[in-house]
């Protein structure tokens, strides 16, 4: 799966009086004698984004599954997580009563539809490609049933040497890759698009609608803050689409980040308590002025709010409330699927 990525180059015209220009942004333009307007010719790279979708575009690429075995998966699927428990509960508004225990069922128990996409797309490739050797870049799910049913189908998973290191050494001409549902980095994606292998993506679109939304912090210099898990899968293909980041665990760690804004500091403490959840070079006294807010798709909705309107209060006490929208921008990244689930299992806290 090899191509070449190639320089993007943008036009735009403008009107100026001189014929030959030369700005800060090392543009330069040639005046057309008949119109008088300026052709502006700008070399730049390709984003991390503009790259991904490069290779999602290679044939080699798959995203959508294999027809040919869809129908075999399905009754698969639906054998090996079927419960006839579950079926009772479900036929008994989602409660029964036994030998005097009651027993309750959440309405949305299950796995949601980015995770079963997930296990369908891999549960495809391993019968597509059974003749095939095909590794996983990482656990599929956080399910060890599912992930060792992988493994029965022969699927081997990429060993972790450490410090966020894999082995890929073992990964052969014309072998087959599973990215699973946490997404793999743009590193990984560039390595395996370098190599002459089979790629299947099995991200969840929640986890890709996230990269979107870092993209957008970078176009518009914005630094990323990401409610999430440094070590979490899903938050280091993140940041691997980031500029500039700061990760943030819970709402204590947003504090300490929105009072040195609000109130400066202990720079070098920041630093080293923050040591592994910031991108390199990160500056607490430039990268902090204006920031974009996104997060971990299973981290709880009320607290990933909270932690939004916490930078948004500090960046209106920085630089007062008509300032708040140039330095604050929040996207709604927030997976519908965990928060029903939170929801639910709160619901039942309550019961109790």
């Amino acid at each position: 799966m090899k191509f070449s990525t190639s320089s993007l180059i943008a036009l735009a015209a403008v009107s100026v009086a001189n014929g030959f220009v030369i700005n800060n942004q090392k543009t330069f333009g040639v005046v057309s004698p008949l119109s008088m307007s300026t052709e502006v010719v700008e070399d730049r790279k390709p984003s991390k984004k503009e790259k991904r979708l490069q290779f999602m575009k290679d044939d080699r690429f798959y995203r959508k599954g294999f027809k040919d075995v869809r129908d075999d998966v399905e009754n698969e699927m639906q054998e090996r997580f079927k419960s006839d428990i579950v079926d009772e509960l479900k036929g008994s508004q989602y409660v029964i009563e036994k030998d005097g225990v009651k027993v309750h069922l959440a309405k949305d128990f299950g796995f949601c539809w980015g995770v079963e996409r997930s296990i369908a797309l891999a549960y495809e490739a391993a019968s597509h490609f059974s003749d095939r050797t095909i590794h996983i870049t990482n656990e599929l799910i956080h399910n060890p049933e599912v992930n060792d049913s992988l493994t029965k189908k022969n699927v081997q998973l990429i060993e972790k040497l450490g410090e966020g290191k894999k082995d890929f050494s073992k990964i052969g001409e014309n072998d087959v890759v599973i990215l699973p549902a946490f997404g793999a980095s743009f590193e990984e994606m560039e390595l395996m698009n370098s190599k002459n292998v089979e790629v299947v993506d099995t991200t969840c679109p929640w986890v890709s609608k996230v990269w979107n939304t870092v993209d957008t912090h970078q176009k518009k210099g914005l630094t990323s803050i990401i409610h999430g898990k440094y070590a979490h899968e899903e938050t280091v293909a993140t940041i691997s689409f980031c500029e500039d980041y700061i990760i943030v665990k819970d709402m204590k760690e947003a504090d300490m980040v929105t009072d040195y804004i609000v109130n400066g500091g202990d720079k070098e403490a920041l630093l080293k308590y923050f040591k592994n959840a910031i991108s390199e070079g990160f500056d607490p006294d430039t990268m902090l002025n204006k920031v974009g807010l996104a997060n971990q798709t299973t981290m709880y909705k009320k607290e990933t709010r909270a932690i939004g309107q916490a930078f948004q209060k500090a960046m209106m006490k920085k630089f007062g409330p008509t300032e708040v929208n140039q330095h604050y921008m929040e996207f709604d990244t927030i997976c519908d699927a965990t928060q029903v689930r939170e929801r639910f299992s709160t619901s039942f806290g309550c019961r109790m």
